[in-house]
Order: structure tokens, then C-alpha cells, then sequence
């Protein structure tokens, strides 16, 4: 199991900082160099329990889909995307806020097993970790930039 833990602060309220990690619109806008598409399930507005999204993106040269369900649900402090099929053996995304001083600490903690056993471990540590973990930072920042823009 591989966990990346990412703390982003950002100047803006909570719940707008919620509500922005779940917009399906949001998260096409800011993956638009992976192509990133909500092709299925929940498409456009704001993502809630129980619902789905599947995504088509450009990964590594690929087309890949990754199905997600949302299975917590706490507004505006907590929810949880777990993978429904996908291409990772397992995948779950906490998406973790709370209120600071000069505004909110997003935190984000993903956890998950790659297949190909041997292989898919020496993939994950060349390049799917490092991978995972730019687009993640790169999409927080630009939540953090829509935000703090709006907030001035």
C-alpha cells in the first residue's frame, strides 16, 4: 500500500474550499493538461454520497478511466472517493478541511495498491507515486489560486 499525504492552505472560506474539491467542473478546468473528461455517472456540477464519476484521462501516453464513488460525505469537513474500477488494485481518496485562522487546510491523504505485483512496485516507485503526486499538487494549486483570486 502506498500513501501520499498532501496539507495545502488556502485563504478562503471552508465551505467554498469543499465545494470546489467536488466540482466535477472544477476538476476538468484544472486536469486539462491529463484531458481529463467526466464521462459517466455525476458529469457536471457538485459531487455527493453515493454517487459516481468515471473519468477519462491521458496518463503516461494512455487513455485510461477510473471510476469513482463517493463513500463519506461530511459537508464541509470530510469525503472519501474509493475507486470502483479502475486500473489500480485498490484506491481511496480522503479529502480532509479544516477551519485555521486565515482560512482552511485542505488535506488530502491517498492510499493505494498497484497491480503486476513485482513489476507494479517498481513502476509505482519509478514513476506512478511521483505522477500521482504532481498532479495532485498541481490540481490543489489551482484550487488554491481560483480561490484566493475571488477572495481578494
Amino acid at each position: 500500500m502506498t500513501t501520499i499525504h498532501l496539507t495545502t492552505k488556502i485563504n478562503a472560506p471552508i465551505e467554498k474550499v469543499f465545494d470546489l474539491a467536488r466540482s466535477i467542473d472544477f476538476h476538468v478546468e484544472s486536469a486539462s493538461k491529463t484531458k481529463e473528461k467526466a464521462i459517466s455517472g455525476r458529469i457536471s456540477g457538485l459531487i455527493e454520497l453515493n454517487e459516481t464519476v468515471t473519468w477519462k484521462g491521458k496518463h503516461f501516453g494512455f487513455y485510461l478511466k477510473h471510476q469513482s464513488l463517493i463513500t463519506a460525505y461530511n459537508y464541509p469537513n470530510h469525503f472519501t472517493d474509493q475507486m470502483v474500477n479502475g486500473h489500480f488494485k485498490s484506491f481511496r481518496h480522503q479529502h480532509i478541511f479544516n477551519t485555521t485562522s486565515s482560512g482552511t487546510k485542505m488535506i488530502d491523504i491517498i492510499e493505494y495498491k498497484v497491480p503486476l505485483g513485482f513489476l507494479g512496485r517498481i513502476l509505482n516507485s519509478i514513476a506512478i507515486k511521483n505522477h500521482l503526486t504532481k498532479f495532485l499538487l498541481s490540481r490543489n494549486r489551482s484550487i488554491k489560486l481560483h480561490l484566493e483570486r475571488k477572495e481578494i
